[in-house]
């Protein structure tokens, strides 16, 4: 009995086997270039996020990254000084995420840059605190005495509400988180302000009476909650919602299989306990 025979040409056969190749490679994807599209333990990925040296990059490090590590998630942390580059870099592609503003200032950026930045999650609260240079009675403040604040929208607002709150200073109601020094309608001790961009305030304190502080600049030069004569109410769930910490990153990505995984690392009891442990109240969980 004949079988039949069929001839396969060697430049057919290389053909066949490059097609298969390609279809191979094809359906895998190169790491991480899906990682919107499944799930994040099933393949290799990178996410790249801004943060603040403190206390943002520092709970990337050592707490996010070796978790979501388990999960085949890298994570490459560039730490920023500003609060503009971050912002920035996400826009254009440069970052994937950023981790180091409240839910206000993002508005507030996205409104006066015309940008649609999204928080893809509500991760911890900076209680905003006012520490004493040349002075440390606050109760008993000297007239003119000089505060300084952050120059930037919502941080500056946020520093006054808090003198408002203490009954310092009286806010124009219509002035909002968004207030400056212009918005004052009565200041009886006739209080002076120095308006400075918020990673400078840790650095002149010695040269103001008060100044009144972001927590990560604070944390960054040495100082906690505890050091401050005054902070905001870190009970009132309006004043925690307002500047909850976020991550932030673009529409297209805030599904992003990686985004979400990081989110969720950033949540739950284990991350209390290491924030309590570590930053004590100057960071707290939300």
């Amino acid at each position: 009995m004949k079988f039949a025979t069929s001839s396969i040409s060697r430049r057919s056969l290389l053909a066949g086997l490059a097609l298969a190749a390609a279809g191979s490679l094809a359906a895998c994807g190169a790491p991480g270039s899906e990682a919107g599209s499944g799930s994040a333990s099933d393949e290799a990925a990178t996410l790249r996020i801004g943060a603040s040296p403190s206390p943002h990059a520092e709970i990337l490090h050592d707490f996010a990254a070796p978790r979501l590590a388990e999960k085949n998630i890298t994570l490459d942390v560039v730490e920023y000084t500003d609060y503009i580059k971050p912002n920035q870099d996400v826009t254009s592609g440069e970052l994937d995420a950023n981790y180091f503003q409240h839910i206000n200032y993002l508005n507030n950026y996205n409104e006066e840059n015309g940008t649609d930045l999204v928080n893809a999650g509500e991760i911890h609260y900076e209680p905003f605190g006012i520490f004493p240079g040349r002075s440390n009675d606050l109760e008993n403040v000297a007239d003119g005495a000089t505060f300084s604040v952050p120059n930037d929208p919502t941080n500056e607002g946020r520093a006054l509400l808090l003198l408002q709150d203490l009954g310092l200073i009286t806010l124009d109601e219509a002035a909002g988180v968004t207030a400056t020094v212009n918005d004052i309608t009565d200041n009886p001790h006739d209080l002076h302000f120095l308006e400075q961009e918020a990673a400078v305030l840790p650095s002149t304190l010695a040269d103001v009476d008060f100044a009144i502080i972001n927590g990560n600049y604070a944390i960054d030069a040495g100082l906690s909650l505890d050091d401050a004569v005054a902070a905001e109410n870190a009970d009132s769930t309006a004043v925690r919602e307002q500047y909850v910490n976020i991550i932030a990153t673009r529409p297209d990505l805030k599904d992003d299989a990686r985004v979400v995984a990081l989110v969720e690392t950033l949540k739950g009891d284990e991350f209390a306990t290491y924030l309590q442990e570590t930053f004590g109240s100057s960071v707290q969980a939300f």
